[in-house]
């Protein structure tokens, strides 16, 4: 059995302070390290001991695009981010205003997905019954 694991995706954002508050608040993560990085960029790293998301931001506003990440190579199709109570975090995300989608059930856990402010897929997964 392998002991490799996922220690961290790297995404570009339009405000890493706000994406920071925002996992913070949907995920109860922390600020693990925040800094300057890449080209004069700014870099948040926000999760737990084990994982983290890092949220870059370089000097210049990034630019937006209209592409579907499901039909670009490379692109990023979600994030997802497994936890206890689903019908509690998802109050919290509707809480600040996001709309929930792609509800469904199925062996062995539940899921909804929502878009954040920088149109990034997020899927919410809990396997507790």
């Amino acid at each position: 059995m392998s002991t490799a694991f996922l220690e961290h995706v790297n995404i570009t954002v339009s405000d890493p302070d706000a994406t920071a508050k925002r996992l913070e608040a949907w995920f109860g993560w922390k600020v693990r390290w925040k800094g300057a990085s890449l080209g004069g960029g700014t870099t948040y790293h926000i999760g737990n001991e084990t994982s983290y998301i890092a949220a870059y931001t370089p000097p210049e506003p990034p630019n937006r695009s209209d592409a579907v990440s499901y039909h670009t190579h490379g692109g990023l199709n979600h994030v997802a981010v497994v936890v206890d109570d689903l019908d509690a975090t998802e109050e919290r995300i509707k809480a600040g205003g996001y709309r929930t989608h792609n509800h469904g059930d199925y062996e062995p856990g539940r899921r909804f997905y929502f878009d954040d402010d920088d149109g990034i897929e997020f899927e919410v997964v809990s396997y507790t019954s």
